[in-house]
């Protein structure tokens, strides 16, 4: 395929993008990555924020068009990066999701054992490598950490990547909260290298503290918002609710693709993607599946289902907890007493109902990889050590909630 112009695409946050290679256009048409349209990139987020409906497939492009940006940035400061450098950095980010399931993170946290959506987006791009003629392959080693220039590797995957600035913009758009809005063209201006390090201009100082001000922010309100965590732990208790009632036959409703999933007694590893060909099911899945499933197991003669399977369809959440560490264990045991006598449940059924969630995420990581700047005399300082300079206290990166979730009941 060979183009005579460029492509153009209408992005909401950034008005238009071009797409600069004839092989990232034929990638984006490609069934793997369309399937990202049909893929949520919140989950189930827009039970909370309604206008938070929007795909993977939107983030994938807005992350490769600041990727472009970056380069352009970079070269204009005397950095040498071949074309074949930058197409391959495109590609590495235009596919660094690819391999998210439906709702984003339910399957990894239900169904597969051991299995990211990064390692499956990895076994894409093996897939992909093969279609293309081998054409992905520096791709592969920008996105795995394994290619000569570093900066290109921090470019995809650091704590001042391309994919943070384009998902909190993006996030911050879609789900109405502005607290997550950062100045993603004043930060790439501001990038650099220096010892083959992706480091950022001393000026930039204050861009990048608004931004992980902002990521602390949209995890504390939007991310990890309570009601958030309910309705996607009640989505994975559903997934795992399902898979065991595959396995004693129950004769349940599922998508072809999806079923191949949950009727399986094995482990479903990256052993098991490789000797089944899993992938070709996986890439046919989506959120449709898992609505049109549930849709079904609303109606369902299991009494756990098909409390669980209304509780997303009518929004019907269960109730989310906040509690403390010292005492969760004793909450735990106090409402599965209650719910299970008032329901009238059996000790493996009220699993399903009543469950703890504990939060931890990091924001900002001291230890590993930090933002580094470059002063104006070549002297490089990491962000944690211009406590004098900034508002922040990194102390305060690290988040830690403990909720018990379950459905209502009588006192």
């Amino acid at each position: 395929m060979s183009l005579t112009k460029n492509k153009i695409i209408n992005d909401p946050i950034y008005g238009f993008i071009s797409i600069r290679f004839p092989l990232i256009w034929q990638l984006i048409e490609h069934p793997f990555i369309q399937r990202l349209r049909r893929v949520s990139q919140l989950g189930l987020s827009s039970l909370v924020f309604p206008g938070a409906n929007h795909s993977r497939f939107h983030h994938a492009i807005g992350a490769m068009h600041l990727m472009d940006k970056a380069i352009i940035t970079l070269k204009s400061k005397g950095h040498e990066i071949t074309k074949k450098e930058h197409e391959a950095s495109l590609i590495a980010i235009l596919l660094h999701d690819v391999g998210h399931g439906p709702f984003s993170h339910a399957l990894e946290n239900s169904i597969v054992n051991n299995l990211n959506h990064e390692k499956i987006s990895l076994m894409y791009m093996y897939k992909l490598n093969d279609i293309f003629d081998k054409k992905l392959s520096t791709a592969i080693e920008i996105f795995t950490k394994k290619y000569r220039k570093k900066f290109l590797n921090q470019l995809v995957s650091s704590q001042i990547d391309v994919d943070r600035m384009d998902y909190l913009n993006r996030d911050s758009f879609y789900s109405g909260v502005n607290e997550g809005i950062i100045s993603s063209d004043r930060i790439i201006s501001m990038l650099n290298v220096f010892n083959n390090e992706l480091v950022v201009d001393y000026k930039g100082l204050y861009s990048v503290e608004k931004f992980v001000i902002a990521r602390k922010l949209m995890y504390w309100q939007v991310y990890l918002h309570k009601t958030v965590l309910s309705a996607e732990h009640t989505l994975m208790q559903i997934l795992k609710r399902a898979k065991k009632l595959f396995r004693i036959n129950y004769g349940l409703f599922c998508t072809p693709d999806f079923e191949f999933f949950l009727n399986k007694k094995e482990v479903i590893d990256e052993k098991f993607f490789n000797k089944r060909d899993a992938l070709t099911h996986f890439s046919k899945i989506d959120d449709t599946d898992i609505i049109s499933c549930l849709k079904c197991w609303a109606s369902s003669d299991d009494k756990v289902l098909k409390i669980l399977a209304n509780c997303i369809i009518n929004r019907n959440l269960l109730k989310i907890k906040t509690v403390e560490k010292n005492i969760k264990k004793n909450e735990l045991l106090v409402i599965r007493k209650l719910i299970k006598e008032q329901y009238k449940l059996s000790n493996d059924e009220v699993d399903y109902l009543v469950f703890p969630i504990e939060i931890e995420n990091l924001t900002y990581n001291t230890l590993e990889q930090e933002i580094k700047f470059l002063k104006s005399d070549n002297k490089i300082i990491k962000f944690s050590d211009v406590k004098d300079e900034i508002n922040m206290d990194m102390r305060n990166s690290k988040i830690s909630k403990y909720y018990i979730c379950h459905p209502e009941f009588k006192k």
